[in-house]
Formats: structure tokens, sequence, C-alpha cells
């Protein structure tokens, strides 16, 4: 047994975790918080660090928890390809529901082994040493990790063209968007090269590359696919999902990734029953009350031609016994201004200032992938895009002179909007609705002024942002084309019935493929 000289020796040679800073350091803190503490209160509170900093010696010294890896894989190699990232082949079990599948991976997914860059500059060169919680799921069904596709720069863009590795050209159009910030995941399903693909959503990212490229995206109930091992925006409108060219392949991919991840995640609520979702798609909409939200269709942006497109795919819905009528919830005009504090401040603190996971939840911190996050934001913050400054300006300024005011009204605000959007879902079994009020925007050109560029990378989100707020599942199919290009409609249900949102999607996509 070492004795207590052994150990002071043992003390001596260790490399501090956290450096005792100059008494001078402490006072310059102390003034920039204008705390006003004494002479003596300051040289009290540097002995007593010295004490605090044992404890954080012993934490770093402790052990911590890591997420599983069950399966080997090698790297694989950097793409050259406008929406992938970096390929790879990573296989799982050889049996299960996705046997044989390939799934591509938004890159703010941590895959074990494989690089990632959250499409910045700020996190290249990070390479994560664990897999996701979805990750280990889509892996044990026997589904094969294809790669990493390319989303937007820190995943803060509704159009395509923010991701460090260039931008993500639609597939009908080269000129347009492909929409993001899952823009990789859409434009390769669009493009037939992969089976399946994940997305994540904080203010349409699943819905808004769905709608723009054709294919179907499907943002699920906040907390029913743990978001475990996920860059983070704002811990309450973190969303992660399937995405697919069918809705039985969104159904199957959700039915894989969806359920509890005790103790990892505190968003999720646990005992959530798992449907076969793949197998209640084709129940048929006979009976059920669907509402077409009047302010969903009406807005400054919305194209005429969309809204037509939406409301008359919806109304085919009546050939497959359902009834279809109007219905007015006037708070969703004022959804997005409800989302905007909480997503602008909540951005700034959670995913810059917390380096991509935030504070003050309980469950599983990616630490390896906040340390990379720091040390990006740390060295080179000027690589953000100009999307993000703008975001990270603001928010310093409201944070510096309102506190976190607005931030907290949001959140309250919150809970009136969903109070009324589970009101109308009282009376009706889906809510529809446009998923974007325009069809694809131009990419950005040399040519466009930051006021356009801004214009094109958010006017966008009116109808999707509201439903990041609220937690309610919300997906979007191709409602058919208008100018050659795709038009998506959004089906948004109670929160944990994607059961009855992929029946309605699956009897519009009958009806509109003459099945």
């Amino acid at each position: 047994m070492a004795s207590s000289d052994d150990k002071k020796v043992a003390d001596l040679y260790k490399n501090p975790v956290v450096k005792l800073p100059h008494i001078n350091e402490l006072k310059e803190i102390d003034a920039e918080l204008r705390l006003k503490s004494s002479d003596e209160e300051i040289e009290f509170v540097h002995e007593h660090l010295k004490d605090v900093i044992k404890a954080y010696q012993r934490v770093n010294e402790l052990i911590e928890p890591q997420l599983p890896v069950k399966y080997p894989r090698t790297p694989g190699f950097k793409a050259d390809d406008d929406a992938w990232y970096w390929k790879c082949e990573v296989k799982g079990a050889s049996t299960g529901k996705l046997a044989g599948k390939t799934i591509g991976i938004k890159d703010n997914v941590a895959v074990a082994g494989v690089p990632m860059m959250n499409g910045s500059k700020i996190l290249e060169g990070y390479t994560p040493e664990f897999d996701a919680t979805i990750i280990t799921r889509i892996l044990d069904e026997g589904g094969i990790i294809a790669g990493k596709t390319v989303c937007e720069d820190m995943c803060f863009s509704g159009n395509s063209w923010t991701s460090s590795s260039g931008p993500v050209k639609n597939p009908f159009n080269n000129r347009l968007s492909a929409g993001g910030s899952s823009s990789g995941s859409a434009a390769l399903l669009a493009r037939k090269e992969i089976d399946l693909a994940i997305g994540g959503d904080q203010g349409g990212s699943i819905r808004i590359p769905s709608s723009w490229c054709g294919t179907v995206g499907l943002k699920p109930t906040f907390g029913l696919v743990p978001y475990t091992g996920i860059a983070s925006i704002e811990t309450t409108i973190d969303h992660t999902g399937p995405m697919a060219r069918t809705v039985k392949d969104c159904a199957l991919l959700l039915e894989v990734i969806a359920g509890y991840d005790e103790g990892r995640d505190p968003r999720q609520i646990p005992n959530v029953e798992i449907p076969s979702y793949s197998k209640l798609v084709d129940d048929g909409v006979k009976g059920l009350k669907i509402g077409l939200v009047k302010e969903g269709f009406s807005f400054k942006q919305m194209e005429e031609d969309v809204a037509k497109l939406v409301r008359e795919s919806a109304t085919k819905l009546t050939g497959a016994g359902a009834t279809v009528e109007d219905t007015s919830i006037p708070i969703h005009d004022d959804g997005l201004e409800i989302w905007t504090p909480a997503a602008f401040e909540g951005t700034y603190k959670c995913m810059v200032q917390g380096n991509g996971a935030g504070y003050h939840w309980k469950g599983h911190y990616p630490t390896s992938m906040q340390e990379a996050h720091a040390r990006g934001f740390a060295t080179r913050p000027h690589d953000m895009s100009f999307a993000l400054k703008l975001v990270v300006i603001i928010a310093e300024y409201i944070s510096k002179n309102y506190q976190n005011k607005f931030y907290a009204k949001s959140l309250n605000l919150t809970n009136v909007l969903t109070m009324a959007y589970d009101e109308a879902l009282k009376k009706y079994d889906v809510l529809i609705m446009p998923t974007l009020p325009m069809k694809p925007l131009p990419l950005p050109t040399e040519k466009d002024d930051l006021h356009e560029i801004i214009r094109l990378t958010f006017d966008m989100i009116k109808n999707t942002a509201p439903f990041d707020s609220t937690g309610h599942p919300a997906l979007s199919i191709n409602a058919g084309f208008s100018e050659g290009l795709p038009v998506g409609m959004m089906i948004i249900g109670k929160k944990f019935d994607e059961a009855t949102v992929l029946k309605v999607a699956r009897a519009f996509e009958k009806i509109r493929d003459g099945k």
C-alpha cells in the first residue's frame, strides 16, 4: 500500500489538468463581472481554487463511459463529389430489417473511425472514437453505412451552399439548391446512390431538402429517436430522423432507430412503444380527418403554384376515404418568430459557447467532439459561415443587453404554440400544409449581395421551424412537380403518432403513383 509520501511524489509529477491562475487574473475576472470583491476575498478565492482544482484533477483521471463500437471498419476515403463528404463501407450484422441496404449518414452524426467535419472547417480533422446510438441500431439490423453525406456549415442553413466542401446541387437543376442542412442525404437519395439516409432537423433540415429533392423525410416527435452522439445546435430543438425515396422505407428506418436510450438522452420519454411502422403504413386512411391549415398556405413568400399543387394533392386523399377540410390556427403565423430567440440564442450558447453539446442536461456528452469544437472555435472562429457569424453577433448582443429574457419568453410561448396545434389535432388526425413556400431557390452567386444571400439561406423555414419548437412529428412527401421542380407537402401529426402520419403519406403516395 502506497504511503502518503508516495502519493505526494506521484501528485508532484502529474500534469495539472487546470492551471492555477495568477491572482491578478482572478482580479481581472472579478472586474469583468462587476463583483467588486475585496482583496481579501480574491485571495481567499485563489486559495480555495487549489482544492477545487484537485476535484477537477480527479474527475479528469476517472474513466468516463463510452458509447459502444460493436463492428470493425476501415476509415474509407474523402469523396470527390458534391453530396458526399466521406465514403466508407461499414457492415454490421449479417441479418436484420436493413440487411443489404446502404445508408448515408449526415455528417453531424458520429461514426467511429470515420472523419467528421459537420460541414465546417471548425471541426475538420476530427475523427470520433464512438458510434452514435442510431449508428449502432442501424448496424445491428444489418444496415451498411455507405459514408458521410455533406451537410451545411454547422448545419445552420436551409440552402445548400454553406458547407466548407462546396455547394450541393439540386438533382433536377444543378444551378438550384438541394435544400439544407441535410443536403447531401436528400440529393444522394434522389440520385439513387443510396437506399436510405439519416438527416437532422432543428429548423426544417430534414424536410427542406426532402421537399426540394422530391424525396421523403420525417422529423420525428421530439425525443422519439435518441440524439446521443450527434452534434447539437440547441437541445430544445434537436431532432434526427429518417430520409428515403418511399414512405415504406422511411417507416422501416424509423422503426430501427426509434426507442429509448436509457440514461443517455434526457430528451426522450421512456416506455414509448415502437410499433411496426413499416407494416402499418398500408392500413389506409378511411375515416381519418385531415385539416388544411389556412395560415400555412398564405403568407408573403408563398408561391401560388406551390399552394395550389399541395391543396389539390391533399384533396385527393378524399378518394381514399379521408375527410379533408380547411382549418385555422392563427398562432401559426407567429410560429417562426417564436422559434427565433430560442434558435439564435440557444445556438450560440449550446453549439458555439457549449462546443456542440451545451450544458444543463443529464445524459451522455460526447467529450472528444466537444473538445474538437472548442479548439476550432478558439483558433479559427473566422472560418464560420456568414450565416452562423450573423447568428453569433446577434445572440451576443442580445445576451449582453437583455440577458436571457427573450430566450425564456420564446420557450414559454412555445407552450402556447404547442397547445394550439394539440387543440387542432383533437379534431383532426393530421394537419397538412406546404413544406416550403417556394420551389427550389437558386444557389447564391458572386452577383448576390449579403441581403440576398441571407434571404436564400433562411427564407424558406416559416412552415417547418414551428414544429421543431413544439416537437410534433412532421413529414415531407413530394406532392408533384411544378415547372419541372418538386414541391413538398408536409403532414403533421399528434406527438408519438408517427404511424398515422406515415399512413396518410403512404395513402397519398399510392394515389400520386397510380397504385
